[in-house]
Protein backbone atom coordinates (compact mmCIF):
# COMPACT_ATOMS: atom_id res chain seq x y z
CA UNK A 1 0.00 0.00 0.00
CA UNK A 2 1.27 3.63 -0.69
CA UNK A 3 1.83 6.08 1.90
CA UNK A 4 -0.58 9.31 2.28
CA UNK A 5 1.39 12.35 0.97
CA UNK A 6 1.10 15.26 3.32
CA UNK A 7 1.63 19.07 1.68
CA UNK A 8 0.98 22.24 3.02
CA UNK A 9 1.52 25.72 2.38
CA UNK A 10 2.28 28.18 5.31
CA UNK A 11 3.37 31.45 6.17
CA UNK A 12 3.39 31.82 9.90
CA UNK A 13 4.31 28.18 10.71
CA UNK A 14 0.60 27.05 12.08
CA UNK A 15 -0.59 24.80 8.76
CA UNK A 16 2.89 23.01 9.15
CA UNK A 17 2.38 22.68 12.59
CA UNK A 18 -0.71 21.20 11.71
CA UNK A 19 0.58 19.18 9.31
CA UNK A 20 3.06 17.45 11.30
CA UNK A 21 0.21 16.66 14.01
CA UNK A 22 -1.91 14.75 11.09
CA UNK A 23 1.79 13.27 10.72
CA UNK A 24 2.42 12.43 13.70
CA UNK A 25 -1.43 10.78 14.78
CA UNK A 26 -1.14 8.41 10.90
CA UNK A 27 1.97 7.30 12.13
CA UNK A 28 4.98 6.14 9.85
CA UNK A 29 3.30 3.32 8.10
CA UNK A 30 0.61 5.23 7.01
CA UNK A 31 1.93 8.64 5.70
CA UNK A 32 5.48 10.50 4.74
CA UNK A 33 6.71 13.35 6.45
CA UNK A 34 4.83 16.52 5.48
CA UNK A 35 6.35 18.67 2.99
CA UNK A 36 6.20 22.19 2.73
CA UNK A 37 4.45 23.43 -1.25
CA UNK A 38 7.20 25.57 -2.14
CA UNK A 39 9.74 22.90 -1.83
CA UNK A 40 7.83 20.40 -4.04
CA UNK A 41 7.28 19.88 -7.79
CA UNK A 42 3.92 18.86 -9.01
CA UNK A 43 4.68 15.17 -9.91
CA UNK A 44 5.64 14.94 -6.39
CA UNK A 45 1.96 14.77 -6.06
CA UNK A 46 1.33 11.61 -8.35
CA UNK A 47 4.17 9.30 -6.14
CA UNK A 48 1.17 9.00 -3.57
CA UNK A 49 -2.17 7.22 -4.10
CA UNK A 50 -3.70 9.44 -1.70
CA UNK A 51 -2.82 13.29 -0.46
CA UNK A 52 -3.73 15.03 2.85
CA UNK A 53 -3.25 18.96 1.47
CA UNK A 54 -3.29 22.00 3.75
CA UNK A 55 -3.99 25.57 3.48
CA UNK A 56 -4.02 29.24 5.70
CA UNK A 57 -6.54 31.12 5.04
CA UNK A 58 -5.41 34.51 3.68
CA UNK A 59 -7.44 37.62 2.37
CA UNK A 60 -11.23 37.50 1.25
CA UNK A 61 -10.09 33.52 0.88
CA UNK A 62 -7.23 34.05 -1.23
CA UNK A 63 -4.97 31.22 -2.21
CA UNK A 64 -2.03 32.20 -0.07
CA UNK A 65 0.59 33.13 -2.17
CA UNK A 66 3.43 36.11 -2.65
CA UNK A 67 0.41 38.42 -3.78
CA UNK A 68 -1.71 38.55 -1.03
CA UNK A 69 1.28 39.20 1.09
CA UNK A 70 2.91 35.79 2.21
CA UNK A 71 6.34 35.85 2.47
CA UNK A 72 7.27 32.98 0.27
CA UNK A 73 6.25 30.81 -2.02
CA UNK A 74 3.14 29.29 -1.20
CA UNK A 75 -0.25 27.40 -3.26
CA UNK A 76 -0.83 30.62 -5.66
CA UNK A 77 2.20 30.06 -7.19
CA UNK A 78 2.52 26.11 -6.88
CA UNK A 79 -0.92 25.86 -8.60
CA UNK A 80 0.12 26.96 -12.69
CA UNK A 81 2.71 24.07 -12.51
CA UNK A 82 -0.20 21.49 -12.03
CA UNK A 83 -1.18 21.70 -15.72
CA UNK A 84 -0.50 18.67 -17.44
CA UNK A 85 -0.19 16.48 -14.36
CA UNK A 86 -3.17 13.81 -14.25
CA UNK A 87 -5.15 14.09 -11.02
CA UNK A 88 -8.13 12.42 -12.19
CA UNK A 89 -9.07 9.95 -9.51
CA UNK A 90 -6.62 10.96 -6.95
CA UNK A 91 -7.75 10.71 -3.09
CA UNK A 92 -7.38 13.88 -1.78
CA UNK A 93 -8.43 15.32 1.96
CA UNK A 94 -7.89 18.92 2.85
CA UNK A 95 -7.58 20.87 5.70
CA UNK A 96 -7.77 24.54 6.36
CA UNK A 97 -6.78 26.68 9.05
CA UNK A 98 -8.78 30.45 9.94
CA UNK A 99 -9.51 32.49 12.59
CA UNK A 100 -13.26 32.61 13.10
CA UNK A 101 -13.53 35.32 15.40
CA UNK A 102 -11.28 37.94 13.66
CA UNK A 103 -12.29 36.68 10.49
CA UNK A 104 -16.01 35.58 11.09
CA UNK A 105 -17.63 37.13 7.53
CA UNK A 106 -15.08 34.53 5.49
CA UNK A 107 -13.71 32.33 8.02
CA UNK A 108 -11.12 29.47 6.08
CA UNK A 109 -12.78 30.49 2.95
CA UNK A 110 -9.65 30.23 1.43
CA UNK A 111 -9.93 25.79 1.55
CA UNK A 112 -12.48 26.33 -1.04
CA UNK A 113 -9.74 27.76 -3.74
CA UNK A 114 -7.80 24.46 -2.99
CA UNK A 115 -11.16 22.45 -2.95
CA UNK A 116 -12.11 24.21 -6.35
CA UNK A 117 -8.50 23.27 -8.32
CA UNK A 118 -8.52 19.63 -6.90
CA UNK A 119 -11.96 19.25 -8.48
CA UNK A 120 -11.01 20.86 -11.46
CA UNK A 121 -8.81 17.98 -12.14
CA UNK A 122 -11.26 15.75 -11.52
CA UNK A 123 -9.53 14.59 -8.10
CA UNK A 124 -11.58 12.31 -5.71
CA UNK A 125 -12.14 14.52 -2.46
CA UNK A 126 -13.25 12.97 0.43
CA UNK A 127 -13.40 14.32 4.25
CA UNK A 128 -16.11 16.70 4.55
CA UNK A 129 -16.15 18.37 8.23
CA UNK A 130 -19.10 19.39 10.39
CA UNK A 131 -20.01 23.10 10.88
CA UNK A 132 -20.78 22.42 14.04
CA UNK A 133 -18.51 23.93 16.85
CA UNK A 134 -17.78 27.24 15.50
CA UNK A 135 -18.82 30.36 15.65
CA UNK A 136 -18.49 32.65 12.55
CA UNK A 137 -20.53 34.33 10.30
CA UNK A 138 -19.67 32.75 6.83
CA UNK A 139 -17.54 30.97 5.45
CA UNK A 140 -17.19 29.93 1.08
CA UNK A 141 -15.65 26.92 2.21
CA UNK A 142 -18.86 25.19 2.83
CA UNK A 143 -20.87 22.80 0.18
CA UNK A 144 -24.15 21.00 1.48
CA UNK A 145 -23.89 22.90 5.15
CA UNK A 146 -20.41 21.22 5.61
CA UNK A 147 -17.35 22.78 5.10
CA UNK A 148 -15.13 20.73 2.32
CA UNK A 149 -12.29 19.76 4.97
CA UNK A 150 -10.62 19.60 8.56
CA UNK A 151 -10.84 23.40 9.36
CA UNK A 152 -9.46 24.57 12.46
CA UNK A 153 -8.97 27.52 14.59
CA UNK A 154 -5.50 27.37 16.12
CA UNK A 155 -5.87 30.88 17.51
CA UNK A 156 -9.83 30.66 18.89
CA UNK A 157 -10.00 27.14 19.70
CA UNK A 158 -6.44 25.51 20.12
CA UNK A 159 -7.66 23.75 23.04
CA UNK A 160 -10.34 21.66 20.09
CA UNK A 161 -7.40 21.20 17.39
CA UNK A 162 -5.80 17.86 18.74
CA UNK A 163 -9.59 16.15 18.99
CA UNK A 164 -11.09 17.42 15.46
CA UNK A 165 -7.84 16.26 13.87
CA UNK A 166 -7.96 12.93 15.50
CA UNK A 167 -12.11 12.32 14.81
CA UNK A 168 -11.08 14.15 11.55
CA UNK A 169 -8.31 10.70 10.27
CA UNK A 170 -10.93 8.31 11.58
CA UNK A 171 -13.39 9.00 9.18
CA UNK A 172 -10.88 10.14 6.24
CA UNK A 173 -8.57 7.70 6.48
CA UNK A 174 -10.49 4.35 5.51
CA UNK A 175 -11.74 6.86 2.59
CA UNK A 176 -7.90 8.12 1.61
CA UNK A 177 -6.88 4.12 1.83
CA UNK A 178 -9.37 1.98 1.50
CA UNK A 179 -9.02 -1.81 2.17
CA UNK A 180 -8.18 -4.44 -0.42
CA UNK A 181 -10.79 -6.13 -2.29
CA UNK A 182 -11.47 -9.72 -0.94
CA UNK A 183 -11.10 -12.40 -3.52
CA UNK A 184 -14.20 -14.95 -4.43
Amino acid sequence: MSKIGIFFGTDTGSTRLVAKKIYAALGTELADKPKNINRTRPEELLQYDALILGTPSYGVGDLPGLAVGCQEANWAEFVPYLDGVDLSGKRIALFGLGHQERYASRFASSLIQLYRVFYGYDAQLVGSWSTEGYQFEHSDAIIDNRFVGLVLDQRGQPHLSDERINTWLQQVTPQLCPAPAKAA
